[in-house]
């Protein structure tokens, strides 16, 4: 492994953990020539294919999926841990579910089902570049349903309020 700070590859590795729940090997190397530390992680890869709709491949990507739920999230209270955790659990679905293939498709809708949970207007903003919105009424015919939802959660506790 070469040191991303003197390019020598001369180095030593400190420490080896499991993280991610088994799915990769983060290592504390120290360069001996420059003697800084670093830290990199072997993920296994290629073992997905992602269709895309021009009908290209690609190896699956976390850190796609990662960077596109930040930029959807970006001045939302929402911490980066928490994206971090939510393209884990992304990650982790895809995995179990599909075996060689998967279409950019399934993975920017399940997304957008993660994000309707924890953040709607995180979910608005990556629906309108994941689907394309050219205007206004791409917002509306999305959000629709779920103003519905969001009326009848409040009829409910109206009614339940006035019973009290």
């Amino acid at each position: 492994m070469r040191c991303p700070y003197c390019y020598s590859d001369n180095d030593g590795v400190r420490d080896s953990r499991i993280v991610e729940d088994g799915k990769a090997i983060r290592r504390r190397r120290f360069c001996n020539q420059c003697r800084r530390r670093f830290t990199t992680y072997e993920r296994v890869e290629g073992l997905l294919q992602v269709r895309k709709r021009d009908q290209t491949h690609q190896d699956f990507s976390r850190v796609k999926i990662e960077r596109g739920l930040r930029a959807a999230c970006w001045k939302r209270k929402i911490d980066a841990g928490e994206i971090q955790k939510l393209a884990e659990e992304i990650e982790s679905h895809i995995l179990d579910t599909y075996e060689k293939e998967v279409t950019s498709e399934e993975v920017g809708n399940l997304c957008m089902e993660f994000l309707k949970e924890l953040d709607q207007v995180a979910f608005v903003r990556f629906a309108s570049v994941y689907r394309s919105f050219s205007d206004a009424q791409d917002f509306v015919d999305e959000l629709t349903p779920i103003l519905k939802v969001k009326g009848k959660a409040k009829k409910k506790k109206i009614s339940k309020d006035s019973e009290s």
